[in-house]
């Protein structure tokens, strides 16, 4: 479960990062290239960033006579404890703490960088008259900052780690994204259509891009993601401070709400635009469907269908004028 969520996370997919930085591109860029050097830039990043982590827990697992699973687990305690013992058994162990501690805060604030627009660029683009109208897009940046702030303050206190780890169990699980990347492969590969996506994306970067994605997109993504999900689900283990320690029933509950808070909002949504929108039930789910008014594949096709309304109009008022 852990293996096959992490490339989520890995790849910031299903959370709105890369769809919130995208939507800044030019239409005709080549988002197909830019996606390939994405994929094989962070997988040759994981993989040397794998020798950094596991010769130090290799070298530690050595020197103590353990296992290594033994020396440290993942989440926290990898990264807080178990590395930074590693740090301290180099020469020089001071400087490369500070290397190793600023590299960690870069981090951090990097990505949080990318989600807090990834969130500003979802609101303000639902009401962008509203919101990009003076600085109102900047107080709502400023309100979602302070909102994270005090979420952040409450986990640094004595108790924190325990609701850090119940946020990152439940709150930022893998279920989560997992939910999220069958919704959308569905969505997409089925509900909007793969070739119509295809045509978008032909229209976009002027080819079409290589026939396996469709095919991953609608068999191969949802498929693996519903077998890992119920994966999960039948080896669902309630949640253990350091494996010890069991958390009350409650603190579950609020572990399922933090879930469901994020996930309930896609189908919620779907529901509501179905119920405002006029029409029978196929005609609102075919309404619905159809691309945005300012693609310029849609302009084109528009234009297309007036012409050819035109024509026979034409051709009829030129036969009336004959007569």
């Amino acid at each position: 479960m852990d293996a096959g969520t992490q490339i989520f996370y890995s790849y910031a997919i299903c959370i709105g990062c890369l769809t919130a930085l995208g939507s800044y591109n030019k239409y005709n860029n080549n988002c197909y290239k830019d996606c390939v050097y994405l994929c094989l830039l962070n997988s040759g990043t994981s993989f040397v960033a794998g020798f950094a982590i596991f010769s130090a827990l290799g070298f530690m697992a050595y020197e103590q006579n353990m296992d290594i699973s033994k020396v440290a687990e993942s989440g926290p305690g990898l990264a807080f404890i178990a590395y930074p013992r590693a740090v301290a058994m180099m020469p020089f162990p001071q400087l490369w703490a500070i290397f190793f501690f600023l590299m960690i805060i870069l981090l951090g604030l990097d990505s949080q960088f990318v989600g807090l627009e990834a969130l500003t660029t979802a609101i303000s683009d639902m009401n962008p008259a509203f919101f990009h109208t003076g600085h109102r897009r900047k107080i709502l940046l400023l309100i979602i900052s302070i909102g994270c702030f005090f979420v952040g303050l409450v986990m640094v206190t004595e108790g924190g780690l325990y609701i850090f780890q119940l946020f990152d169990y439940y709150a930022c699980s893998g279920m989560t994204l997992l939910l999220f990347a069958i919704l959308q492969s569905v969505g997409i590969g089925w509900v909007y259509g793969a070739d119509r996506f295809y045509d978008i994306i032909e229209d976009m970067i002027g080819y079409r891009p290589f026939p396996l994605i469709k095919y991953c997109l609608k068999y191969v993504t949802p498929v693996i993601c519903i077998a890992t999900f119920v994966f999960y689900l039948v080896k669902y283990t309630p949640l253990k401070f350091n494996n010890d320690m069991d958390y009350p029933w409650w603190g579950a509950l609020i572990g399922w709400c933090l879930t469901l808070s994020s996930t309930l909002l896609v189908p919620l949504w779907m529901i509501f635009k179905i119920a405002v929108t006029p029409g029978t039930l196929r005609k609102r789910i075919s309404t619905l469907c159809i691309p945005s008014d300012d693609l310029p594949l849609t302009r084109q096709a528009k234009a297309v269908k007036d012409v050819e309304l035109q024509i026979p109009f034409n051709r009829k008022e030129s036969q009336t004028q004959m007569t």
